[in-house]
């Protein structure tokens, strides 16, 4: 019975959810369309239909001389006037329709550009007001400071680290992290930015932001709170004693007071090889209930370490260099290979995944490193490089993505691991299945259909990391991120696929802890670090609105110019039934939320419907502004022609972007 009635009540607020994302849907084309209405009706034009939807009418009633109606396509609706019909564009040139008062034709210039444009004004007046009633509320968003900066990526190389604070970029005032985002997606070039490190110093750099994906990065993610979200199944945390609970605060690793998640990851990674202390102020009880009284914590971590396959792995080229890091002040070189480390060999005597730990551990020491470098006239040779490593813990900057090298944090300086096997470790599972030196062809994690398993919150049951995709160098080298994901997915099965005399046999591993090699994380999930946007008055929330309109409406501009100079991918679009996806994941977060995504949504519709295309509002605009200057109407031809040829366009654009919410977008594998 309890099963069921978490069944029903989730089952209660997904509906809930739903619903007030389709009353949102509906209620901004609603709008766009009721100003066409209302401003016909004003100027004394007979309105045929008022239709929610396209295509096939399921449902219709008639109230005066209008029919209003919902039809079967809900991805917009249409307002239809005597003499102004999309499917009849010769209507607009027909005299005998010019010739009733109360045609559309029939109205002065003026008057039907104020009819046109009437959607696009009403949606961005409803705008204009979701956004007041945002702002004057008050709604929850990310900050712009640096939570974690991706190794390689360029903010990474330009020297910006995690807990910096980015404040302009090209001297344009940011204060959110998602503006942050945006500013970089829509960027046509380098990027200037200023801010504060987390230090207090200032800094202001130039990057360029790396255009390889879909859309511009610089490789940067928003800072997380210190307040506890939950545990990753199979991590440290499960073994904790007393647990975490949702709503935990952590104050302090070990005697070590932390102030923010940056402090807390740094001190645990820096002290997990011991019994770790985790203090926390307690807010609620186990059932999640407020406690009348927070109460102070410690929760002890222990036994955290990495799991290894029992393979030495083939070290590969230098990625990246950080800037002013120790790795480029004693001149190491991106396409370098790393040979020896204090006279010791990488590869043979040294494991390359455990490079980051081992500089780590002779930090504050000059060191010698020996590197070979692929010479300009062809040939190699060896260079000896003398440096003294920062105070940083290994592996602290983690490969999360596909084709990221592995980091060094103390050197500043990140390499690619090749998917090469030099030496097979005696006694372990890998020599017990057959593995040799040789190549590797890919890695699976797949998912234990045991029943009563705590499962991961990762989507796919089978995770496949290819390491000879024929796509290019970054989906190579993806050894790193296959072996970071064995660390935070330690509940799937390992799955390698080992080449054998050119053919390709799968073999389980069994990953095995090693104690003398401690993890930098303990699986424990943070809530996002929050930044509150409200206004102090009525003014200041119109003021705010206003802003954040023309914001939004020059964005979308820069979007479809960077959709048309290839800045931007046409895989970022999205359809009807992505918007429908995201109207439904912004209406769990609550009604605030919902209202800021339906102003958006309003703006976007205001301004697409405006582009000169013919059948859009937009189209009709240019054609009456031809008949203001010329005195007369185009010819039939033209409307017509140019009427089908939107169509087309819009048909095709549609047809393309039902093909991306299906097949290229998470939506459909939901």
């Amino acid at each position: 019975m309890e099963v069921l009635a978490v069944d029903l009540m989730r089952l209660a607020n997904n509906a809930s959810n739903i619903g007030l994302a389709a009353v949102g849907l509906g209620l901004v084309i609603f709008l766009h369309e009721l100003g066409h209405f209302a401003v016909a009706k004003w100027c004394n034009v007979f309105v045929e239909r008022f239709s929610i939807g396209f295509g096939p009418v399921f449902f219709s009633r008639k109230w005066g001389e209008t029919e209003y109606a919902l039809s079967l396509i809900p991805f917009g609706g249409y307002v239809k006037m005597l003499g102004q019909d999309d499917a009849d564009p010769s209507q607009l040139t027909n005299e005998e329709i010019a010739e009733d008062p109360r045609s559309y034709v029939a109205k002065s210039v003026f008057q039907r550009m104020a009819i046109i444009s009437a959607g696009v004004t009403m949606n961005v007046l409803t705008a204009l007001l979701f956004f007041i009633i945002v702002f004057k509320v008050g709604f929850p968003t990310s900050p712009s400071l640096i939570g974690d900066v991706r190794p390689g990526m360029p903010a990474w190389v330009a020297g910006l680290d995690a807990g910096d604070h980015i404040e302009k970029i090209n001297n344009s005032s940011i204060s959110t992290f998602p503006e942050l985002q945006l500013a970089v997606a829509l960027s046509s070039g380098p990027l200037k930015l200023e801010g504060k490190h987390a230090d207090g110093k200032p800094f202001e750099i130039t990057v360029d932001p790396d255009a390889s994906g879909s859309h511009p990065q610089v490789g940067v993610t928003p800072m997380e709170s210190l307040i506890v979200y939950k545990n990753s199944p199979g991590h440290a945390t499960e073994r904790a004693k007393p647990t975490f609970r949702e709503g935990d605060l952590i104050t302090k690793v070990g005697e070590h007071h932390v102030k923010t998640a940056v402090e807390f990851h740094r001190a645990v990674a820096a002290n997990s090889g011991n019994s770790l202390a985790i203090t926390v102020e307690r807010k609620n009880d186990q059932t999640g209930k407020p406690l009348q009284s927070p109460t102070n914590e410690t929760i002890t971590i222990t036994d955290n370490f990495f799991r290894t396959l029992g393979l030495t792995l083939d070290s590969g080229p230098i990625a990246a260099v950080r800037h002013g890091s120790p790795a480029e002040k004693a001149g190491l070189k991106k396409g370098d290979k790393l040979a020896k480390l204090d006279g010791l060999d990488i590869g043979t005597q040294i494991d390359p995944l455990k490079l980051p730990v081992e500089f780590a551990k002779r930090s504050g020491k000059e060191i010698e490193i020996v590197v070979t470098r692929q010479n300009p006239g062809g040939g190699q040779e060896s260079k000896t490089l003398t440096l003294v490593p920062d105070d940083i813990p290994g592996w602290l900057d983690q490969p999360e993505r596909e084709g990221e090298p592995l980091s060094i944090p103390s050197i500043g300086a990140a390499f690619h691991i090749l998917p090469v096997v030099l030496a097979v470790e005696p006694g372990s599972s890998a020599e017990h299945v057959g593995v040799k030196p040789g190549p590797l062809k890919k890695l699976a994690l797949v998912r234990s259909a045991e029943p009563g398993d705590h499962q991961d919150d990762a989507k796919e049951s089978t995770i496949t990391i290819n390491f000879d995709d024929t796509k290019g160098e970054a989906r190579i080298n993806n050894v790193a991120y296959a072996f970071w994901l064995v660390q935070r997915l330690p509940q799937r099965k390992v799955i390698l696929t080992i080449l054998d005399e050119g053919k390709a046999n799968n073999v389980e591993l069994e990953p095995k802890l090693d104690s003398e090699w401690p993890l930098p994380i303990i699986g424990l999930a943070l809530e996002p670090e929050k930044l509150v946007q409200k206004a102090d008055s009525l003014g200041e929330a119109c003021s705010m609105s206003i802003a954040h309109t023309k914001s939004s409406a020059l964005n979308i501009y820069l979007t479809l110019r960077s959709l048309v100079t290839g800045r931007v991918s046409y895989k970022e679009l999205h359809g009807p039934l992505g918007i429908a996806n995201a109207a439904y994941q912004v209406a769990q977060q609550g009604w605030i939320a919902m209202l800021l995504f339906l102003g958006f949504l309003s703006v976007n519709l205001a301004v697409l419907n405006f582009l000169p295309i013919p059948v859009l509002d937009g189209g009709h605009m240019v054609f009456l502004l031809w008949e203001a200057v010329t005195r007369r109407r185009p010819s039939e031809q033209v409307m017509i022609g140019a009427t089908y040829a939107g169509f087309a366009f819009l048909l095709c654009l549609m047809a393309l972007v039902l093909y991306l919410d299906l097949f290229i977008h998470p939506f459909a594998k939901k």
